[in-house]
Formats: C-alpha cells, sequence, structure tokens
C-alpha cells in the first residue's frame, strides 16, 4: 500500500500529459454534462482519444521487453509492472467519464475477463489431472502425429481444452532432444489456434457469432480453408522438424532407440467427463435463456451465464478431489502458468477497454478510417486479423461481424412477411449467409487463425509458453516470435488462404 501510494502522483502526472482530453471531460461532467446513457453526447468510443491507448501499447512493450532486458526482475514483479499500466488508465479513465467508466470497467471484468479466466483455469485444471504414459518418442512422424491429433481435437474440447491436454506429452516425448522451440510455436499455430476453427466450441469469436444467431454448423464451411492451412503448417513442420532431428546427437537417437517401449496409456480419464461437463456449460449458457440479474442500473448479467461458471468452477473442484497428487506430479501440474495468465490478461483487459470502445464507435471513433476502409473480402480477413493479433479477437470479431450485417441492402431481403415490420437479428444474419457468406467467412476465419500472430493473439497461446518454459523450452521474445516465426511462416500461409478463398 505505501507503495501505491508513494506511485500515485507519477501515474496521475503521467495520465495528465497522456490524457489531457480527460482532463476536459472531467471539467465537463463537474458542470453537469449528460453522458452518454441519456444525455446529449455521442457514446464513449467516439470521445475516447487514440492516445487513451497508451497503456495498452504500455503492458504489451513490457510483456514484449522486460523478459529480455530484466528477466529476473520481470520474473518477480510482472503482476506488479501490468497493475501499474492499468492504474495509469484507470484513475484517469475514471476521473474524466465517471459513472461510464465505472460502467466499462464493470462489463469487462464482470462479462469478460471473469468468464475468461474461469473458463482457463477449469480447462488448465481438468486436463493436467490427464496423464499420458507410454514412450512416446520425439521423432518427426511421432510429432506430427501429436499436432495433427491436437489440430483436430481443438475444435471439439476448444483450443485452450487441446492444448492443455496435449502440451505436457508433447514436451515430454521431446524432452531429450536440444532443438525444441519450433515444437511449442508449431503447437500454437496449430493446436491453440487454427485448428479450433470448424465449431463455436472451438475458439471465442465463433461461439460469440453462434450466440448471435449464426446457426451452429455454419462454420463447418471453414473447413477448406482449415485443412489448406493446416495442411501447409504441417507439411513444413515436419521438413523443419526432420532438419533439427538429424542435428541432434547420434548418441542421444541410439540411446532412444534402445529404451524399452512402454505401452501407450490414458490414466486420469475421469476427467475427460469434466472435460464434457465443460462443453456442456458453455453450450447451455449459449443456447437457454433464463433471464437476466440486475447487478448496476447498466450492466446485466444472464443468468445462464452465472450458472455456466459456478458449474465450471464446480468441475474444476471435483477433478482437483478425484484426481490424486501423485498423477498431478506426475504430469508436472502447478500452478505458475494460470497465475501468469490471470495476473497479465487482468492488466490486458484494463487497458483494452479504450481500444475496444474506439472500434466499437465505428467510423464516429478514433479509428474510423479503418472501419469506413474495410470493405472488400480480402479487407475483411486482414483487417479482423490483423486486430486480433493484439486485441481480443472476440470483440474484434463483434465489430466487423456487425459492420458487415449494417453494410447489407435489406431492401432487397425477404425477411419479413409484412413489409412494414423491421428485421430483427437472426434474419439479418440469414441474408448476410444468403448474400455475403464469403464475407462472414472472411471475418470468422481472420479472428481464428490470426490469433497464432502474437501470444496475446489468443488466450492458450501465452498459457502454452508459459508452460513451455517452465519445462526448460527457451521461447523467443515477444517480438522474436513475430519476427522470426508468424511474420515469415504465418504471412506467407495467410497469403495463399487469400489467393485461394478471399480475393
Amino acid at each position: 500500500m505505501d507503495r501505491l501510494r508513494a506511485w500515485l502522483p507519477l501515474l496521475l502526472l503521467g495520465a495528465a500529459l497522456l490524457f489531457p482530453e480527460l482532463a476536459e471531460a472531467a471539467g465537463d461532467a463537474a458542470h453537469g454534462v449528460a453522458d452518454a446513457h441519456g444525455g446529449d453526447h455521442p457514446v464513449l468510443g467516439a470521445r475516447l482519444p487514440l492516445w487513451s491507448a497508451v497503456p495498452f501499447a504500455g503492458i504489451l512493450l513490457s510483456i514484449a521487453l522486460f523478459p529480455l532486458v530484466a528477466p529476473s526482475f520481470w520474473h518477480h514483479h510482472y503482476g506488479k509492472i501490468a497493475a501499474g499500466w492499468a492504474l495509469l488508465f484507470c484513475v484517469p479513465f475514471l476521473i474524466g467519464y465517471g459513472q461510464e467508466a465505472v460502467d466499462a470497467i464493470l462489463h469487462i471484468y464482470a462479462v469478460d475477463y471473469i468468464p475468461f479466466i474461469i473458463l482457463l483455469w477449469a480447462l488448465f485444471t481438468i486436463a493436467g489431472g490427464i496423464v499420458v504414459r507410454g514412450s512416446l518418442k520425439g521423432a518427426p512422424k511421432v510429432n506430427v502425429g501429436l499436432l495433427a491429433i491436437g489440430t483436430a481435437l481443438s475444435s471439439i474440447v476448444g483450443t485452450t481444452g487441446a492444448s492443455m491436454l496435449l502440451i505436457r506429452p508433447l514436451l515430454r516425448a521431446n524432452s531429450w532432444r536440444i532443438h525444441k522451440t519450433h515444437l511449442v510455436v508449431f503447437f500454437i499455430f496449430l493446436v491453440s489456434n487454427i485448428g479450433g476453427s470448424l465449431t463455436p466450441l472451438g475458439d471465442p469469436p465463433l461461439f460469440l457469432g453462434f450466440l448471435h444467431s449464426v446457426p451452429f454448423f455454419w462454420t463447418l464451411a471453414l473447413t477448406p480453408a482449415y485443412l489448406l492451412l493446416s495442411a501447409m503448417l504441417l507439411v513444413g513442420f515436419f521438413f523443419l522438424d526432420s532438419y533439427y532431428y538429424r542435428k541432434e546427437p547420434n548418441d542421444a537417437k541410439v540411446k532412444l532407440a534402445a529404451q524399452e517401449s512402454e505401452p501407450f496409456k490414458l490414466v486420469g480419464t475421469h476427467n475427460f467427463l469434466y472435460l464434457a461437463g465443460v462443453i456442456g456449460f458453455v453450450l447451455f449458457s449459449g443456447s437457454v435463456k433464463l433471464g437476466e440479474v440486475h447487478l448496476t442500473a447498466h450492466l446485466h448479467m444472464p443468468i445462464q451465464n452465472i450458472v455456466r461458471d459456478v458449474g465450471l468452477v464446480a468441475l474444476g473442484l471435483l477433478s482437483l478431489k478425484t484426481t490424486g497428487g501423485p498423477l498431478r506430479k506426475e504430469n508436472e501440474f502447478s500452478w505458475g502458468p494460470i497465475a501468469e495468465v490471470a495476473y497479465l490478461f487482468a492488466g490486458i483487459f484494463m487497458t483494452i477497454i479504450p481500444a475496444l470502445a474506439i472500434l466499437g464507435a465505428g467510423e464516429d471513433g478514433a479509428l474510423g478510417w479503418l472501419v469506413a476502409g474495410v470493405q472488400t473480402d480480402l479487407s475483411y480477413f486482414w483487417v479482423t486479423g490483423g486486430l486480433s493479433s493484439f486485441l481480443d479477437n472476440a470483440p474484434t470479431y463483434l465489430t466487423f461481424f456487425n459492420t458487415a450485417l449494417g453494410g447489407l441492402d435489406m431492401s432487397a431481403a425477404e425477411c419479413a412477411q409484412n413489409a412494414a415490420m423491421v428485421c430483427g437479428e437472426p434474419e439479418k444474419v440469414a441474408v448476410l449467409i444468403a448474400e455475403r457468406n464469403r464475407t462472414l467467412l472472411a471475418i470468422s476465419a481472420g479472428a481464428v487463425f490470426m490469433g497464432a500472430n502474437t501470444y496475446i493473439g489468443n488466450a492458450p497461446n501465452f498459457m502454452v509458453k508459459a508452460i513451455a518454459e517452465e519445462g526448460g523450452v527457451a521461447m523467443p521474445s515477444f517480438f522474436g516470435y513475430i519476427v522470426r516465426w508468424s511474420l515469415p511462416i504465418l504471412v506467407p500461409c495467410f497469403v495463399v488462404v487469400t489467393l485461394v478463398f478471399f480475393l
């Protein structure tokens, strides 16, 4: 607390220098200017300056640079650094926008962050109780098989569930190898992102589309792009892994070949019932309407979402209760990776508020030129994907999903028997699929595929990185991952996907 008091004046001074517009807004509020909930002001995102996203950029740069320049300091203080950036945005935001700011903060934590971390925690805990035994030997064919299985599983149990289930077996199978970084990078590409593109269970943007009237099985239309991209990456991985495999010491290979084969066996399989329960609760929350609980005047929580989150916590606790400590020890289970994700994303979710609000304001926001410029399927794919690489891909998907709906010529749509009736969202989505199906495909593919471009592009990425580092794998830095891996490998693959499907 004393440290917070010492830092607070500096945070306020920095806020005043970075966000002079907020000080002006505070003065307006003091003089009784009506706010966006019922007065003369436009929506919040239309009034926030682009500069208000500086703390978000700051936390991203901290994640990128501190592990390089001060790794020990970062390891011990990353939570405090994330909190510092969150305060740098939060304090002036509250001063400048009052109740609007309170509502925005409560919304992003109650509706987005808490369910997000509960789902991650449940999947992390349950998958951590499943042990894969057997003599999986880290040769190229075995590794390609593991990645292919994980890519297929991701659309069934979600990218997070598949990642938590298979990252440890992959690391154990290759524990004898010197060159392992590429294994984890391609695992993030395929299992933690691209594999989740076939069902709403696979990745949050697609689930959000399901909640907004996109049919559950419509996402299977992404299958051709999914197969092409997965095939390119798996083939590329095989040749790269074969190259590194040849560089491994020969005596290690001989020793591995001489080891007695242990039959493949899954232990802790009752946890698959809990994983099925997670899928059930997620589907339940998207399919059932039980009304709402009014937490504040402007924050309403669907009851089915509360039931889902309570159910997920219960399933995680059941997994801990019924899966003994020895099994988790064998699986090298620890709370470090989920704690790191929870602390860092708590800061990210706070500082991301202005970026999402500005995008949500469409052409009225500071990035209106960007939103207005998205017209073709190609631009929907790349702009949605590019922003999803650094922002939360679910609201980014929703922004351009609504942009596409708004661009429909509804006069040509036969969506109501009475011409005077206004089409609802289900009818509009049906028209979008009928008339501009490729546009929705581009938005969906961009949000899911390009989450692989950075560590923060999708929830499992950072967790897989943390587990790998805990297991002794030297992972690239934030920028190193982008420059050495995603730009030279993923971007050319996305260009091919563009030429084949979205040009």
